[in-house]
């Protein structure tokens, strides 16, 4: 079976292909040898400056890395045979693509030959337009090239049987051209003149302006470190010294994470918009079920080097705590990269991603039978159980005759890569199977077009996170005055609208509503007792609960607690069986509750505080930042709370001149420099910084911090 693609099929081919290749695994146990070094887990150790670091490059892999193609050449994989020709192509200067594949007949249709060719392959043939109808002259770079090497599969071997290396074209054209013209960065008519340095020059000055030089950047990370000194930044330049990755960090972005950091997305949606910079996000969700931001990078080298140096950067500006859940889009060097920097983390992949793109994939098919993309969703959105999944998905794939669509078998074969379904033991924040947060390319669309500058983009992004805190605050606001409305009398009820914030409460109550129509059946006695809970009799989705009588907890085999952090409605209607009329205070997450931001982080800081405050001036200086930043989000709220904390603040600093004057005497203290940048390892060795002066330091930051400790107490105790 022999096909030609277009340009739109090679890229949905390769994503299929690059999927079926994936280890069926989800979580690596082990981090390989090669990654780069990872970064202090202290987040007491991270200076807060600019952290410039060069672009890595791979390991020589050996002699092969400059051969010349052959015949008979002999490769593990069709994917190692095009990261050869890709890198043959690069030193020659010519793009390419993959202009036909083979699959073997029968069921499985398994690869069997793919042909890589000069993308100027071919002859461009004018389509005949229909009578009254203009169409606009497309630019073809078809020039009728020979050029191509083709490998076939040979047993557990790919060997390359045809070849031709002969261009009837001058080289140098780019091979990324096709990558910016598809960004809208060049016009089509430029293609044909743009070597591979100038287009990623083009690349650049589009993410940082005129020039690519990025000064416009540096100057903005310096104007909000000198507003906030929490502030994170760091940079990435290639071998000629030219930005090619920058991230960033606000203070409240970081103290975030330490609340709701267990759960995270990394957003690359980006790429969904021609026009749109390269920007990406780290974000997660609130305890009022909103996007909060973690983290921004420019991300202009999408290698796996690249994405390891912005992980890494990334989980050192969080203070080296990785999140427990990470989802993302499918990209093999991204991939790699979360392998290796988080490798005890659950990947998982989008899987909103992935349906849009099966809109594009199947639309011929979806034209055919316009029920069908409405059964798939269903399928793979409202399934309750593994069992009841499998059973719909062969269900809608044998009604429309889809067994031989490459596509859907693919996505099936993956399926524990991004169905919730496969990764319910593992805490992914998603209260409900619908929940679906605004990305970078919704927000693109409301607070940016096609001429933005990055002046400005950063700018209208700060006004979107105003709106984001506006939008908390409000939430926080609803939360504290008003009360929710109960829709039974049951003492479990009210005891959850007491405790969680109202968005959480009411999913919370949608689940003990539906507790209600449940059949819960006992079917095993003793210490852990074991109950069948069903709804309608269906056999497919029964869930069995068990119950501790003596510790009073229950487990549900659906696993939505461990996926949601709410309880599900098998085990609440085990709990009104049995008569439970409290539930027990750990099956409220703090991060879900009207408290999610109390004492967490501070008490954590506390006890890290003993062992970490002793490396260095920027280790303490940062500490207390990050401390006193949380005592002015508080004090900020209301004026009542706002001069409660200037008096308590003011008292505390008359405290600490106080003790410092009568501990130091005599000695001359260290000088606070904001701008110092020491790592733990030079403060180790730096001798002349391990003096009793720090002692007396030391003892300065815990003084202080226990004032701030009790700012935070009275001022959580005024806003009640």
């Amino acid at each position: 079976m022999e096909s030609t693609r277009s340009e739109g099929d090679e890229l949905i081919e390769d994503y299929v292909e690059c999927l079926m290749s994936l280890d069926a695994n989800a979580r690596p146990c082990e981090n390989d040898n090669s990654s780069l070094a990872t970064h202090a887990e202290d987040p007491t150790s991270i200076p807060v400056g600019i952290i410039v670091q060069p672009i890595r490059e791979l390991a020589p892999v050996g002699a092969e890395d400059n051969k010349e193609p052959t015949l008979g050449m002999e490769f593990e994989s069709d994917e190692a045979a095009k990261s050869f020709y890709n890198d043959y192509a690069r030193r020659l200067g010519f793009p390419f693509r993959v202009g036909r594949s083979r699959r073997s007949k029968g069921v499985e249709e398994v690869l069997i030959m793919k042909r890589f060719v000069c993308s100027k392959e071919g002859i461009y043939r004018k389509k005949p337009s229909s009578e009254g109808t203009r169409k606009r002259e497309r630019i073809s770079m078809r020039e009728g090239c020979k050029a191509m090497m083709e490998v076939i599969r040979d047993s557990d071997r790919w060997v390359v049987s045809k070849l031709e290396k002969a261009h009837n074209h001058h080289l140098g054209t780019c091979s990324r051209v096709g990558y910016l013209r598809a960004r809208g960065f060049i016009d089509a008519s430029d293609k044909a003149s743009i070597v591979a340095s100038d287009a990623m020059t083009l690349l650049r000055q589009n993410a940082f302006g005129e020039g690519g030089d990025a000064q416009g950047l540096l100057d903005y990370f310096k104007r909000m470190q000198a507003d906030n000194p929490a502030f994170f930044y760091s940079i990435q330049v290639d071998n000629n010294s030219c930005v090619t990755n920058a991230f960033w960090a606000d203070s409240k972005a970081r103290t975030a994470y330490g609340y709701f950091g267990d759960a995270v997305v990394f957003d690359t949606t980006y790429k969904k918009n021609k026009y749109m910079m390269p920007f990406v996000t780290f974000s997660g969700v609130n305890h009022h079920l909103q996007p909060v931001i973690f983290g921004c990078a420019l991300l202009i080298d999408e290698t796996e080097f690249s994405f390891i140096w912005l992980f890494e950067t990334w989980l050192a500006a969080m203070g080296g705590r990785p999140p427990v859940s990470l989802v993302t889009d499918q990209n093999r060097a991204m991939a790699a990269a979360i392998a290796k920097v988080f490798p005890n983390t659950c990947h998982r992949f989008c899987k909103w991603l992935i349906l849009s793109r099966s809109k594009q994939k199947l639309a011929h098919v979806y034209s055919a039978h316009p029920t069908l993309r409405g059964e798939l969703e269903e399928c793979v959105i409202k399934s309750e159980t593994i069992e009841a999944f499998e059973a719909r998905w062969a269900s809608v794939i044998d009604k429309y005759d889809l067994r031989k669509n490459t596509w859907l078998q693919a996505l099936f074969n993956i399926r524990q890569k991004w169905i919730p379904l496969y990764s319910k033991d593992t805490f992914f924040a998603e209260i409900s199977s619908m929940q679906k947060l605004e990305t970078m390319s919704d927000l693109y669309k409301k607070y940016f077009n096609t001429k933005t500058s990055l002046k400005v983009f950063l700018t209208q992004f700060e006004l979107a996170m105003a709106d984001r805190f506006e939008d908390e605050a409000q939430a926080d606001f609803e939360t504290l005055c008003t009360k929710p409305n109960l829709k039974t009398a049951s003492p479990i009820e009210k005891q959850a609208s007491a405790i969680y914030t109202r968005a959480v409460f009411n999913k919370f109550q949608e689940e003990f509503v539906e507790s209600l129509g449940y059949n819960v059946y006992k079917i095993k006695d003793g210490a852990t007792s074991k109950f069948s809970v069903t709804r309608d009799e269906d056999s497919l989705e029964t869930f069995i609960v068990s119950y501790n009588a003596g510790k009073k907890t229950a487990t549900c085999s659906c696993k939505n607690f461990e996926f949601s952090g709410i309880l599900c409605r098998h085990v609440l209607g085990v709990f009104l069986m049995i008569d439970v009329r409290v539930l027990p205070k750990e099956y409220f997450l703090q991060r879900w509750t009207r408290n999610a931001k109390v004492g967490a982080i501070m008490n954590e800081h506390s006890t890290e505080l003993q062992n970490t405050c002793q490396e260095s001036i920027t280790s303490r200086y940062n500490d207390l930042c990050r401390d006193a930043i949380r005592c002015a989000e508080k004090g900020a709220t209301s004026v009542k709370i706002y001069k409660a904390a200037k008096d308590v603040l003011k008292k505390a600093y008359d405290n600490i001149i106080a003790f410092e004057k009568s501990t130091s005497k005599g000695v001359q203290r260290d000088v606070i420099n904001i701008n110092e940048e020491i790592t733990i390892d030079d403060a180790i060795n730096d001798q002349s910084l391990q003096d009793p002066e720090r002692k007396v330091c030391s003892f300065t930051c815990h003084y202080f911090l226990l004032f701030l400790l009790l700012l935070v107490y009275t001022l959580s105790n005024i806003a009640l």
